[in-house]
């Protein structure tokens, strides 16, 4: 005998394609629907609502198109509290946990509706305030509150969520006007477009932010100072625009490098030529701010005069430098173990209201995996395949640009600073 179970659509789901992936979930994973009700929205500013009822042929087919929807901003029409389960051990999750999405995040305890704090793709949820007796039933003893923790920080006893039921998304939507999330760029990864109209755009977006009391981090990759675009990213880490700097230890030291010996990986940026034994420039700056004490001293010692961690440390910008296996040196600032780096760029990155991603994929895609999908990104690369790859390790909100990060920042510069 058939089974079923009956969701709701409701916003923008329309405009947003919700429905129409409503739709193909369920024939994808063969099942099949019956739309109980159906309200159009007939303004620009109204919400549509979608009564669904979702069939398949037994519990094990109905759950996974029931998931799919839920993770598309589906809910139950009848939702029940979200089910807590105690974590067996530090880091370690209880069968079936909740693995969350980027989107903001609701789960019912007690019947309320209680927000996710810190969403992140693939974390848990972890609710507090509660306690769960024997019998599972959960007791309200104090403001209840959920947030989420990635595997790691997981304790034993943490109440962890565990299956759907109780568990709501919401996807951000695109209204029927061009006001959506980053709606100057829909249309996804694309070199045929006018490049100064778009950089006019995303410079628009880091005002905005700025007016709005918001903050900008940049991650950055090597290539912004082999390019020539180090000056212009240090003007707009200067004047406030840029707020903060993700990147690895690569970027900071070919940026004192050139500030050192005008040089990035031994090449003159201004010449592109290569001076003798300029090769051992990066060693020599890895070297010398060694000697100094870390990029802060280097700077007050008046070893590094210019260059973008020059005006990080002269205006108080926050910086995070994650390492790799290839770092030469390190700098004593990079963050050498992998955990640390990993909260650190999660900190940064919580805190960030619009992120410009500059020629770096793996610190793009590291810093894209912890924010939520409210936070506007731009992603900037001269390789279509690196934009793409953001997009598909979930950052869907993210729109790309695929022009010369040389080009790219100094006309971005030039636009916010006259």
């Amino acid at each position: 005998m058939a089974v079923s179970d009956v969701v709701e659509l409701e916003g923008h789901i329309i405009d947003s394609g919700l429905m129409e992936r409503a739709f193909t979930v369920v024939m994808d994973f063969g099942g099949e629907f019956e739309i109980e009700e159906f309200e159009v929205g007939k303004h620009k500013d109204q919400q549509s609502y979608c009564r669904m009822r979702v069939i398949a042929a037994d519990e094990s087919e109905l759950y996974p198109i029931l998931h799919e929807l839920h993770q598309s901003g589906a809910t139950l029409a009848s939702p029940t509290d979200a089910t807590l389960t105690p974590a067996p051990a530090d880091r370690v999750v209880p069968d079936g946990f909740y693995s969350t999405t980027n989107h903001p995040t609701e789960v019912r305890v007690d019947g309320d509706w209680v927000p996710v704090d810190n969403i992140e793709m693939d974390c848990a949820v972890v609710v507090d305030g509660v306690v769960r007796g024997d019998d599972g039933d959960v007791t309200v003893t104090g403001a209840v509150s959920a947030e989420t923790k990635v595997l790691n920080a997981i304790e034993e006893d943490d109440l962890v969520v565990t299956g759907d039921a109780g568990i709501r998304v919401r996807p951000p939507e695109r209204p029927r006007d061009s006001s959506g999330p980053f709606g100057f760029m829909r249309g996804g990864v694309s070199a045929e477009r006018p490049s100064r109209s778009l950089i006019r755009d995303i410079a628009e977006a880091i005002a905005e932010t700025k007016a709005e009391g918001g903050r900008v981090l940049t991650v950055a990759g090597p290539a912004v100072i082999h390019a020539g675009a180090g000056e212009a990213l240090a003007d707009l880490v200067r004047t406030g625009y840029v707020d903060a700097i993700s990147a690895g230890n690569g970027f900071a030291v070919h940026d004192m490098e050139r500030a050192t010996y005008g040089t990035s990986l031994g090449m003159d940026v201004e010449t592109m030529e290569h001076p003798r034994k300029g090769h051992k420039h990066h060693i020599y700056t890895i070297s010398e701010v060694i000697r100094a004490g870390g990029i802060e001293a280097a700077v007050e010692e008046g070893l590094v005069e210019e260059g973008v961690m020059y005006e990080c440390v002269a205006n108080d910008r926050d910086f995070v430098l994650a390492g790799s296996i290839r770092d030469d040196g390190p700098l004593p600032d990079t963050i050498t173990d992998a955990v640390e780096a990993q909260n650190a760029i999660r900190e940064q990155a919580r805190d960030a209201d619009l992120v410009l991603m500059l020629c770096s994929l793996l610190h793009s895609v590291a810093v894209g995996n912890c924010l939520p999908s409210t936070t506007r990104v731009v992603c900037v690369d001269i390789n279509p395949a690196t934009v793409t790859q953001l997009l598909d390790r979930g950052s869907a909100q993210a729109v790309g640009m695929v022009t010369d990060v040389g080009t790219f920042v100094p006309m971005l510069a030039e636009e916010l600073l006259e």
